[in-house]
């Protein structure tokens, strides 16, 4: 008989779940989901020595565990603190937590653009959600903001610097999933920045990924840059036949076009697999891919507007009310105003009406008619 795997019981926002020793607060409250779940703009479950960077994922422990009860006395980063067995957790019920990630929103921003309406990354950009969410209404920062020398990494990736937060995701995706780390942090303090060593190119086979962990503006495709809005176009899960890659990507067309191809990600915006350059970069037709449907898009984004997928219209219920019996029409707009030509419903004409839709003959100007 197999042994009984041992669990811990933790509180986090008065909702109580059984977890796994060796779990972080961050992904228990991930098996809750919601808002229960802290933000988190530098942790990415996949790639060793994320998190505990961006300070946005902080959290309030009331009680450490069932053993020793008491809390402990600052906040803490979830991507990095495990839980125990008994330990209470507050987030979004916490005003100290809620006060910092706002505090934390503001540092992010001391130095970013006010550029979103040009950015690549508008629509999608987790650095937009947390502002709108935990931001303030201004910046008290008066000072000058940073600028940095532009750096020209390759064909493929556009290097923002201005945007970066420095959440070091896209350093780890080079030294742990490609062959050959060509670029990294330089300088220290508020020098610091990404860059390439002596401005190489970034030509790795896997590199473009480093787009899609990037959780801001900061390393966008060239191929799609300035082309579209992400909410203009409709995401689609598909697939090919890769010798690389599993080939497993969504693509983003409008009609036949294919502006843009992405790794799929699941619902905390990391990758299920990753996709070489080849699959990202070159298969920009329909007809490279094999379409298996539509992505499944949160309602909460931009992306999702005019995409309903797996929505059921509702049913008609007056005809049942009315035991069959349709409406009673008190009046027939087409009939009695005789506005339209006869021959033209209105209500049926495709696209919009126009001025050769309507009688004229009929219409004249009576100034003592009620405004």
């Amino acid at each position: 008989m197999a042994e009984e795997k041992k669990m811990f019981k933790i509180t986090i926002d008065n909702i109580v779940i059984d977890v796994e020793p060796g779990t972080s607060i961050l992904n228990a409250a991930r098996k809750i989901g919601g808002d229960v779940a802290p933000p988190a703009m530098c942790y990415y479950s996949t790639l060793k020595g994320s998190g505990g960077k961006c300070r946005t994922c902080l959290v309030e422990v009331a009680a450490g565990s069932t053993a020793d009860p008491r809390p402990m006395p600052k906040l803490v980063a979830s991507c990095r603190t495990n839980v125990m067995d008994g330990m209470i957790v507050k987030n979004i019920t916490s005003e100290k937590v809620l006060d910092a990630r706002k505090g934390v929103v503001e540092f992010l921003l001391i130095n970013h653009p006010l550029d979103c309406p040009i950015c690549d990354q508008a629509g999608e950009c987790s650095l937009q959600d947390l502002s709108y969410q935990h931001g303030a209404e201004a910046t008290r920062y008066e000072f000058k903001r940073r600028t940095f020398e532009k750096h020209d990494i390759g064909p493929y990736i556009q290097l923002h610097m201005t945007r970066c937060i420095l959440c070091y995701r896209c350093v780890f995706v080079a030294d742990q999933l490609t062959q050959k780390r060509e670029h990294g942090i330089l300088d220290r303090g508020d020098h610091s920045e990404i860059a390439t060593y002596i401005h190489k190119a970034l030509e790795s086979d896997f590199i473009g990924n480093v787009i899609d962990v990037c959780p801001v503006g900061a390393l966008t495709d060239k191929t799609f840059r300035f082309k579209n809005r992400v909410w203009f176009l409709k995401p689609q899960d598909a697939h090919r036949d890769c010798p690389k890659c599993s080939g497993k990507v969504t693509i983003w067309n409008r009609g036949e076009e294919v502006y843009r191809v992405t790794a799929r990600k699941d619902e905390w915006g990391e990758v299920h697999d990753y996709i070489c350059n080849e699959c990202r970069f070159e298969k920009k037709k329909t007809s490279d891919w094999v379409i298996e449907g539509p992505t499944l898009i949160s309602r909460h984004s931009v992306i999702s507007a005019g995409h309903y997928v797996g929505t059921v219209k509702p049913q008609e219920v007056m005809p049942e009310v009315m035991d069959g019996r349709k409406p009673k029409l008190l009046m027939d707009i087409h009939s009695v105003s005789e506005v339209n030509r006869p021959e033209i419903d209105l209500s049926v004409i495709e696209g919009p009406a126009h001025s050769t839709d309507f009688k004229t003959d009929h219409i004249h100007f009576n100034p003592k008619a009620n405004p």
